[in-house]
Protein backbone atom coordinates (compact mmCIF):
# COMPACT_ATOMS: atom_id res chain seq x y z
CA UNK A 1 0.00 0.00 0.00
CA UNK A 2 0.57 2.90 -0.96
CA UNK A 3 1.46 5.95 1.90
CA UNK A 4 -2.16 7.27 3.05
CA UNK A 5 -2.99 10.98 2.20
CA UNK A 6 -4.84 13.91 4.25
CA UNK A 7 -7.96 14.71 3.43
CA UNK A 8 -6.68 17.83 2.74
CA UNK A 9 -3.81 17.04 0.38
CA UNK A 10 -5.90 15.69 -2.83
CA UNK A 11 -7.82 18.76 -3.85
CA UNK A 12 -4.66 20.91 -3.81
CA UNK A 13 -2.89 18.89 -5.79
CA UNK A 14 -5.95 19.14 -8.14
CA UNK A 15 -5.64 22.77 -7.89
CA UNK A 16 -1.65 23.10 -9.02
CA UNK A 17 -2.56 20.28 -12.03
CA UNK A 18 -5.52 22.78 -13.16
CA UNK A 19 -3.44 25.41 -12.99
CA UNK A 20 -0.22 23.91 -14.94
CA UNK A 21 -2.77 22.68 -17.80
CA UNK A 22 -4.25 26.35 -17.70
CA UNK A 23 -0.77 28.04 -17.67
CA UNK A 24 0.47 25.31 -20.88
CA UNK A 25 -2.61 26.25 -23.06
CA UNK A 26 -2.32 29.96 -22.16
CA UNK A 27 1.23 29.45 -23.46
CA UNK A 28 0.06 27.49 -26.88
CA UNK A 29 -3.07 30.25 -27.51
CA UNK A 30 -0.10 33.34 -26.62
CA UNK A 31 2.38 31.72 -29.28
CA UNK A 32 -0.65 31.38 -31.84
CA UNK A 33 -1.91 35.35 -30.77
CA UNK A 34 1.70 36.15 -31.40
CA UNK A 35 2.12 34.79 -34.84
CA UNK A 36 -1.42 36.77 -35.66
CA UNK A 37 -1.12 39.59 -33.91
CA UNK A 38 -1.18 42.12 -36.96
CA UNK A 39 -4.46 40.24 -37.51
CA UNK A 40 -5.67 40.69 -33.86
CA UNK A 41 -5.12 44.19 -33.46
CA UNK A 42 -6.44 45.12 -37.09
CA UNK A 43 -9.76 43.30 -36.41
CA UNK A 44 -9.67 45.24 -32.90
CA UNK A 45 -9.14 48.47 -34.53
CA UNK A 46 -12.32 47.89 -37.10
CA UNK A 47 -14.27 46.52 -34.11
CA UNK A 48 -13.38 49.98 -32.44
CA UNK A 49 -14.08 52.19 -35.67
CA UNK A 50 -17.17 50.59 -36.43
CA UNK A 51 -18.53 49.99 -32.76
CA UNK A 52 -20.47 54.14 -32.83
CA UNK A 53 -22.26 53.18 -36.26
CA UNK A 54 -23.22 49.80 -34.62
CA UNK A 55 -24.97 51.34 -32.12
CA UNK A 56 -26.44 53.80 -33.98
CA UNK A 57 -28.35 50.43 -35.93
CA UNK A 58 -28.93 48.85 -33.01
CA UNK A 59 -31.47 51.47 -32.11
CA UNK A 60 -33.46 51.11 -35.45
CA UNK A 61 -32.83 47.09 -35.92
CA UNK A 62 -33.49 44.46 -33.06
CA UNK A 63 -31.44 41.27 -34.16
CA UNK A 64 -27.98 40.78 -32.64
CA UNK A 65 -26.45 39.57 -36.15
CA UNK A 66 -28.16 41.54 -39.05
CA UNK A 67 -26.96 44.73 -36.76
CA UNK A 68 -23.83 43.22 -36.68
CA UNK A 69 -23.97 42.17 -40.60
CA UNK A 70 -24.82 45.62 -41.52
CA UNK A 71 -22.44 47.34 -39.39
CA UNK A 72 -19.62 45.47 -41.32
CA UNK A 73 -21.14 46.46 -45.02
CA UNK A 74 -20.67 49.96 -44.02
CA UNK A 75 -16.97 49.10 -43.64
CA UNK A 76 -16.71 47.23 -46.42
CA UNK A 77 -19.19 49.16 -49.17
CA UNK A 78 -16.88 52.31 -49.32
CA UNK A 79 -13.47 50.22 -49.45
CA UNK A 80 -15.30 48.55 -52.76
CA UNK A 81 -15.91 51.50 -54.04
CA UNK A 82 -12.79 52.75 -53.70
CA UNK A 83 -10.51 50.31 -55.34
CA UNK A 84 -13.68 49.97 -58.04
CA UNK A 85 -13.31 53.97 -58.65
CA UNK A 86 -9.86 54.02 -58.53
CA UNK A 87 -9.16 50.94 -60.73
CA UNK A 88 -11.45 53.15 -63.07
CA UNK A 89 -9.25 56.11 -62.94
CA UNK A 90 -6.14 53.91 -63.29
CA UNK A 91 -8.06 52.76 -66.61
CA UNK A 92 -9.03 55.67 -68.11
CA UNK A 93 -5.45 57.76 -67.14
CA UNK A 94 -3.64 54.47 -68.66
CA UNK A 95 -6.05 54.81 -71.86
CA UNK A 96 -5.47 58.64 -72.43
CA UNK A 97 -1.28 58.20 -71.88
CA UNK A 98 -0.74 55.09 -73.67
CA UNK A 99 -3.68 54.41 -76.05
CA UNK A 100 -6.33 52.04 -75.94
CA UNK A 101 -3.97 48.56 -77.55
CA UNK A 102 -1.17 49.56 -75.48
CA UNK A 103 -3.72 49.03 -72.31
CA UNK A 104 -5.49 46.22 -73.83
CA UNK A 105 -2.38 44.41 -74.03
CA UNK A 106 -1.48 45.17 -70.58
CA UNK A 107 -4.25 43.67 -69.09
CA UNK A 108 -3.92 40.69 -71.49
CA UNK A 109 -0.53 39.94 -70.04
CA UNK A 110 -1.90 40.98 -66.45
CA UNK A 111 -4.99 38.43 -67.01
CA UNK A 112 -2.89 36.03 -69.05
CA UNK A 113 -3.54 34.63 -72.35
CA UNK A 114 -6.21 31.93 -72.83
CA UNK A 115 -3.60 31.15 -76.05
CA UNK A 116 -1.06 28.89 -74.62
CA UNK A 117 -3.97 27.16 -72.62
CA UNK A 118 -6.05 26.38 -75.37
CA UNK A 119 -3.03 25.10 -77.77
CA UNK A 120 -2.01 22.36 -74.82
CA UNK A 121 -5.29 20.99 -74.41
CA UNK A 122 -5.79 20.73 -78.22
CA UNK A 123 -2.48 18.81 -78.80
CA UNK A 124 -0.16 18.30 -75.13
CA UNK A 125 2.30 16.30 -76.89
CA UNK A 126 2.79 18.75 -80.01
CA UNK A 127 2.73 21.73 -77.82
CA UNK A 128 5.74 20.61 -75.39
CA UNK A 129 7.72 19.77 -77.96
CA UNK A 130 7.50 23.36 -79.28
CA UNK A 131 8.56 24.77 -75.88
CA UNK A 132 11.88 26.56 -75.54
CA UNK A 133 12.61 28.48 -72.22
CA UNK A 134 11.95 26.35 -69.98
CA UNK A 135 13.70 28.40 -66.97
CA UNK A 136 11.80 31.82 -68.22
CA UNK A 137 8.61 29.98 -67.78
CA UNK A 138 9.57 28.45 -64.61
CA UNK A 139 10.75 32.14 -63.52
CA UNK A 140 7.21 32.93 -64.81
CA UNK A 141 5.04 30.57 -62.86
CA UNK A 142 7.17 30.81 -59.66
CA UNK A 143 6.82 34.85 -59.84
CA UNK A 144 3.05 34.56 -60.64
CA UNK A 145 2.33 31.76 -57.67
CA UNK A 146 4.54 34.34 -55.04
CA UNK A 147 2.25 36.83 -56.24
CA UNK A 148 -1.13 35.11 -55.96
CA UNK A 149 0.18 33.77 -52.20
CA UNK A 150 0.32 37.01 -51.27
CA UNK A 151 -2.71 38.18 -52.59
CA UNK A 152 -4.14 35.07 -50.91
CA UNK A 153 -2.29 35.47 -47.60
CA UNK A 154 -3.62 39.10 -47.41
CA UNK A 155 -7.22 38.19 -48.19
CA UNK A 156 -7.42 35.44 -45.49
CA UNK A 157 -5.40 37.85 -43.00
CA UNK A 158 -8.41 40.62 -43.50
CA UNK A 159 -11.32 37.95 -43.95
CA UNK A 160 -10.16 36.83 -40.37
CA UNK A 161 -9.85 40.17 -39.14
CA UNK A 162 -13.13 41.00 -40.25
CA UNK A 163 -14.92 38.00 -38.81
CA UNK A 164 -13.42 38.60 -35.44
CA UNK A 165 -15.07 41.90 -35.94
CA UNK A 166 -18.76 40.52 -36.65
CA UNK A 167 -18.41 38.45 -33.41
CA UNK A 168 -16.95 40.77 -31.45
CA UNK A 169 -19.92 43.22 -32.26
CA UNK A 170 -22.54 40.70 -32.45
CA UNK A 171 -21.27 38.45 -29.18
CA UNK A 172 -19.28 41.70 -26.90
CA UNK A 173 -22.34 41.82 -24.63
CA UNK A 174 -22.19 37.89 -23.61
CA UNK A 175 -18.34 38.27 -23.17
CA UNK A 176 -18.98 41.42 -21.15
CA UNK A 177 -21.47 39.69 -18.78
CA UNK A 178 -19.45 36.19 -18.26
CA UNK A 179 -16.77 38.43 -17.01
CA UNK A 180 -18.77 40.11 -14.68
CA UNK A 181 -20.15 36.89 -13.70
CA UNK A 182 -17.05 34.66 -13.33
CA UNK A 183 -14.35 37.17 -13.40
CA UNK A 184 -14.88 40.00 -11.81
CA UNK A 185 -17.97 42.55 -10.88
CA UNK A 186 -18.51 46.12 -11.83
CA UNK A 187 -17.08 46.88 -8.53
CA UNK A 188 -13.55 45.55 -9.14
CA UNK A 189 -10.11 47.38 -9.97
CA UNK A 190 -9.47 44.67 -12.95
CA UNK A 191 -13.23 45.85 -14.57
CA UNK A 192 -12.37 49.34 -13.96
CA UNK A 193 -9.36 48.83 -15.78
CA UNK A 194 -10.48 47.15 -18.85
CA UNK A 195 -13.88 49.71 -18.74
CA UNK A 196 -11.73 52.86 -18.69
CA UNK A 197 -9.26 51.01 -21.80
CA UNK A 198 -12.54 50.68 -23.36
CA UNK A 199 -13.75 54.11 -23.38
CA UNK A 200 -10.57 55.41 -24.38
CA UNK A 201 -9.52 52.84 -27.64
CA UNK A 202 -12.80 54.01 -29.08
CA UNK A 203 -12.13 57.58 -28.81
CA UNK A 204 -8.40 57.03 -29.99
CA UNK A 205 -9.47 54.33 -33.10
CA UNK A 206 -13.04 56.13 -34.12
CA UNK A 207 -11.07 59.09 -33.63
CA UNK A 208 -8.34 58.48 -36.35
CA UNK A 209 -11.02 57.26 -38.41
CA UNK A 210 -13.04 60.56 -38.22
CA UNK A 211 -9.31 62.43 -39.31
CA UNK A 212 -9.00 60.11 -41.75
CA UNK A 213 -12.49 61.12 -43.78
CA UNK A 214 -12.22 64.94 -42.21
CA UNK A 215 -8.66 65.08 -44.41
CA UNK A 216 -10.41 62.96 -47.45
CA UNK A 217 -13.25 65.57 -47.89
CA UNK A 218 -10.78 68.82 -47.14
CA UNK A 219 -8.52 67.52 -50.20
CA UNK A 220 -10.84 66.26 -52.45
CA UNK A 221 -12.75 69.54 -52.07
CA UNK A 222 -8.81 71.30 -52.51
CA UNK A 223 -8.31 69.27 -55.24
CA UNK A 224 -10.94 69.94 -57.63
CA UNK A 225 -10.98 73.40 -56.69
CA UNK A 226 -7.46 74.19 -57.29
CA UNK A 227 -8.46 72.16 -61.31
CA UNK A 228 -11.38 75.27 -61.14
CA UNK A 229 -8.84 77.95 -60.57
CA UNK A 230 -5.76 76.53 -62.80
CA UNK A 231 -4.95 76.95 -66.38
CA UNK A 232 -5.28 73.60 -68.12
CA UNK A 233 -1.66 73.03 -68.67
CA UNK A 234 -0.82 72.56 -64.35
CA UNK A 235 -4.28 70.92 -64.23
CA UNK A 236 -3.66 67.83 -61.44
CA UNK A 237 -4.83 64.50 -62.64
CA UNK A 238 -7.84 62.57 -61.08
CA UNK A 239 -8.82 65.03 -58.45
CA UNK A 240 -11.25 63.01 -56.29
CA UNK A 241 -8.56 59.98 -56.50
CA UNK A 242 -5.60 61.76 -54.94
CA UNK A 243 -8.09 63.24 -52.76
CA UNK A 244 -9.48 60.03 -51.51
CA UNK A 245 -5.50 58.55 -50.89
CA UNK A 246 -4.37 61.51 -49.07
CA UNK A 247 -7.17 60.81 -46.67
CA UNK A 248 -5.74 57.43 -46.75
CA UNK A 249 -2.22 58.59 -45.85
CA UNK A 250 -3.38 60.00 -42.95
CA UNK A 251 -3.80 56.68 -41.23
CA UNK A 252 0.21 57.27 -40.94
CA UNK A 253 0.73 60.14 -38.38
CA UNK A 254 3.83 63.03 -39.20
CA UNK A 255 3.86 61.92 -42.66
CA UNK A 256 0.13 62.67 -43.56
CA UNK A 257 -0.74 63.89 -46.67
CA UNK A 258 2.48 64.40 -47.86
CA UNK A 259 2.43 60.77 -49.54
CA UNK A 260 0.33 62.45 -52.03
CA UNK A 261 0.02 65.99 -52.37
CA UNK A 262 4.15 66.21 -52.63
CA UNK A 263 4.30 63.77 -55.33
CA UNK A 264 1.31 65.55 -56.76
CA UNK A 265 3.16 69.28 -56.59
CA UNK A 266 6.12 68.08 -58.08
CA UNK A 267 4.37 66.92 -61.01
CA UNK A 268 2.13 69.89 -61.12
CA UNK A 269 6.05 71.71 -61.10
CA UNK A 270 7.01 69.56 -63.84
CA UNK A 271 3.86 70.36 -66.01
CA UNK A 272 4.66 74.28 -65.51
CA UNK A 273 8.37 73.35 -66.88
CA UNK A 274 7.19 72.24 -69.92
CA UNK A 275 4.24 74.13 -70.19
CA UNK A 276 6.05 77.40 -69.38
CA UNK A 277 2.91 78.00 -67.61
CA UNK A 278 4.60 79.83 -64.54
CA UNK A 279 5.13 78.03 -60.89
CA UNK A 280 2.38 80.26 -59.09
CA UNK A 281 -0.28 77.94 -59.31
CA UNK A 282 1.61 74.44 -58.27
CA UNK A 283 3.44 76.74 -55.55
CA UNK A 284 0.11 77.79 -54.05
CA UNK A 285 -1.14 74.09 -54.28
CA UNK A 286 1.53 73.10 -52.33
CA UNK A 287 1.46 75.71 -49.41
CA UNK A 288 -2.18 75.57 -49.39
CA UNK A 289 -1.96 71.63 -48.80
CA UNK A 290 0.54 72.01 -46.45
CA UNK A 291 -1.73 74.14 -44.37
CA UNK A 292 -4.79 72.32 -44.94
CA UNK A 293 -3.92 68.92 -44.95
CA UNK A 294 -0.72 68.26 -42.83
CA UNK A 295 -0.08 71.14 -40.17
CA UNK A 296 -4.30 71.70 -39.67
CA UNK A 297 -4.93 67.55 -38.73
CA UNK A 298 -1.92 67.59 -36.96
CA UNK A 299 -2.55 70.56 -34.66
CA UNK A 300 -6.33 70.46 -34.39
CA UNK A 301 -8.12 68.22 -36.14
CA UNK A 302 -6.56 64.86 -34.45
CA UNK A 303 -6.47 66.22 -31.13
CA UNK A 304 -9.63 67.21 -31.07
CA UNK A 305 -11.02 63.73 -31.70
CA UNK A 306 -8.20 61.85 -30.67
CA UNK A 307 -7.60 62.88 -27.70
CA UNK A 308 -10.41 64.27 -25.86
CA UNK A 309 -9.29 61.84 -23.05
CA UNK A 310 -5.56 60.95 -23.81
CA UNK A 311 -2.50 63.26 -24.35
CA UNK A 312 -2.15 64.04 -27.92
CA UNK A 313 1.70 63.91 -27.42
CA UNK A 314 1.04 60.64 -26.48
CA UNK A 315 -1.44 59.63 -28.96
CA UNK A 316 1.12 60.78 -31.90
CA UNK A 317 3.82 58.79 -30.04
CA UNK A 318 1.66 56.05 -29.97
CA UNK A 319 1.24 56.26 -33.75
CA UNK A 320 4.62 56.76 -34.78
CA UNK A 321 6.75 54.82 -32.51
CA UNK A 322 4.24 51.82 -32.55
CA UNK A 323 4.70 51.67 -36.53
CA UNK A 324 8.75 52.10 -36.30
CA UNK A 325 8.62 49.45 -33.93
CA UNK A 326 6.72 46.95 -34.95
CA UNK A 327 5.85 47.98 -38.61
CA UNK A 328 2.40 47.88 -40.47
CA UNK A 329 0.28 46.81 -37.42
CA UNK A 330 2.05 49.21 -35.16
CA UNK A 331 -0.15 51.78 -36.02
CA UNK A 332 -2.90 49.45 -34.47
CA UNK A 333 -0.99 47.89 -31.40
CA UNK A 334 0.64 51.13 -30.31
CA UNK A 335 -2.43 53.20 -29.30
CA UNK A 336 -3.58 49.69 -27.91
CA UNK A 337 -0.34 49.79 -25.47
CA UNK A 338 -0.17 53.37 -24.58
CA UNK A 339 -3.98 52.99 -23.67
CA UNK A 340 -3.58 50.29 -21.52
CA UNK A 341 -0.08 51.56 -20.02
CA UNK A 342 -2.58 54.55 -18.93
CA UNK A 343 -5.56 52.49 -17.29
CA UNK A 344 -2.81 50.67 -15.57
CA UNK A 345 -1.05 53.75 -14.02
CA UNK A 346 -4.36 54.78 -13.18
CA UNK A 347 -5.84 52.21 -11.71
CA UNK A 348 -3.66 49.32 -10.70
CA UNK A 349 0.12 50.72 -9.89
CA UNK A 350 -0.87 53.59 -6.90
CA UNK A 351 -2.44 50.78 -4.87
CA UNK A 352 0.28 48.01 -5.65
CA UNK A 353 3.14 50.23 -4.97
CA UNK A 354 1.39 51.94 -1.73
CA UNK A 355 0.20 48.29 -0.48
CA UNK A 356 -3.56 49.64 -0.07
CA UNK A 357 -6.39 47.09 -0.84
CA UNK A 358 -7.58 47.35 -5.24
CA UNK A 359 -9.83 49.85 -4.32
CA UNK A 360 -11.11 51.69 -8.35
CA UNK A 361 -10.79 55.35 -7.10
CA UNK A 362 -11.78 58.33 -9.43
CA UNK A 363 -8.71 59.97 -11.08
CA UNK A 364 -6.45 57.62 -9.08
CA UNK A 365 -2.64 57.63 -10.68
CA UNK A 366 -2.32 60.03 -13.59
CA UNK A 367 -4.93 62.75 -14.72
CA UNK A 368 -5.10 61.39 -18.30
CA UNK A 369 -7.33 58.50 -20.04
CA UNK A 370 -11.20 57.91 -18.98
CA UNK A 371 -12.08 57.96 -16.00
CA UNK A 372 -14.77 54.91 -15.81
CA UNK A 373 -15.85 55.76 -12.23
CA UNK A 374 -16.80 59.44 -12.94
CA UNK A 375 -18.25 58.43 -16.39
CA UNK A 376 -20.06 55.40 -14.33
CA UNK A 377 -21.95 57.92 -12.38
CA UNK A 378 -22.35 60.44 -14.84
CA UNK A 379 -24.54 57.44 -17.03
CA UNK A 380 -26.88 57.40 -14.10
CA UNK A 381 -25.07 54.27 -12.46
CA UNK A 382 -24.75 52.12 -15.80
CA UNK A 383 -21.30 50.51 -16.44
CA UNK A 384 -21.25 52.28 -20.27
CA UNK A 385 -18.70 54.88 -20.07
CA UNK A 386 -20.20 56.35 -22.68
CA UNK A 387 -23.68 56.42 -20.66
CA UNK A 388 -25.54 55.31 -23.75
CA UNK A 389 -27.64 52.16 -23.18
CA UNK A 390 -28.21 51.04 -26.83
CA UNK A 391 -29.95 47.55 -26.33
CA UNK A 392 -28.46 44.21 -24.64
CA UNK A 393 -24.98 45.54 -23.77
CA UNK A 394 -23.70 47.85 -22.03
CA UNK A 395 -20.69 49.07 -24.51
CA UNK A 396 -17.84 48.31 -22.17
CA UNK A 397 -16.07 44.46 -22.09
CA UNK A 398 -13.58 42.99 -21.11
CA UNK A 399 -10.44 44.88 -23.03
CA UNK A 400 -11.40 43.14 -26.45
CA UNK A 401 -14.83 44.74 -26.10
CA UNK A 402 -18.46 44.02 -25.34
CA UNK A 403 -21.04 45.44 -27.75
CA UNK A 404 -23.31 47.97 -27.55
CA UNK A 405 -25.93 45.47 -29.13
Amino acid sequence: MGIPRGADALPDQKRLGWWAVSLGLATVLGAVAAAFVGTLVFGLFCYYAARPVHRWITRRVDHPGAVAGLTLLTLVLPVLVLVGYGATVAYGELTAVAGLDATRAVLDRLVGDPGPASALLADPVAYLSRLEGIDRIRQGVSAALTTLGFVGNGLLHLSLALGMTFFLLRDGSRIEGWFLSEIADEESTAYAFLRGADADLETVYFGNVLSVLGVAVAAVLLYNGYNLLAPAAVDLPAPTLLGLLTGLATFVPVVVGKLVYLPAGAYLLWAAVRSEAGFAYPVAFLVVSFLLLDILPQTVLRPLVSGRSLHSGLVLFAYVLGAAYFGWYGLFLGPLLVVLGIQLLKQVVPDLVGGDPFVPESDEGVDIGSDPVVEGERSGGSSDPRGDASGGGTGTGSGAGASDG
